[in-house]
């Protein structure tokens, strides 16, 4: 496991770039995963990457896991190559605007939150 440091620096990382509340990528998932007939179960919405960033939205920091340190490594590091993240979000324009945004919301990142 990584310093205490280093696991201070990702948890903010993290939280800065995962801009969605677990209630709303909850949420996100289950839509994402939604057909005319049928829906998923809440548990099972979403891709696995997606679970993973719900379930680490809802620990405490101390109880994070090496594998939820290698996904949240994954995540700032994927948002940060989609968005720029100093930049405010500009209106989608093309249907590849949505296909990256609702690829970016199923790591819980809205480019379209302020």
């Amino acid at each position: 496991m990584a310093d205490s440091w280093e696991i201070e620096a990702l948890w903010e990382d993290f939280h800065r770039v995962v801009n969605m509340s677990s209630a709303e990528l909850a949420a996100w998932l289950k839509v994402r995963d939604a057909d005319e007939e049928t829906e998923p179960l809440p548990e099972e919405a979403g891709t696995p990457t997606g679970q993973h960033v719900l379930a680490i939205l809802r620990k405490r920091r101390t109880d994070l896991t090496d594998d939820d340190l290698r996904i949240m490594h994954k995540v700032v590091d994927t948002v940060g190559d989609l968005v720029d993240m100093e930049n405010e979000p500009e209106p989608e324009r093309t249907p590849e605007d949505t296909r990256r945004r609702h690829r970016l919301m199923t790591l819980g990142h809205d480019p379209l939150k302020p």
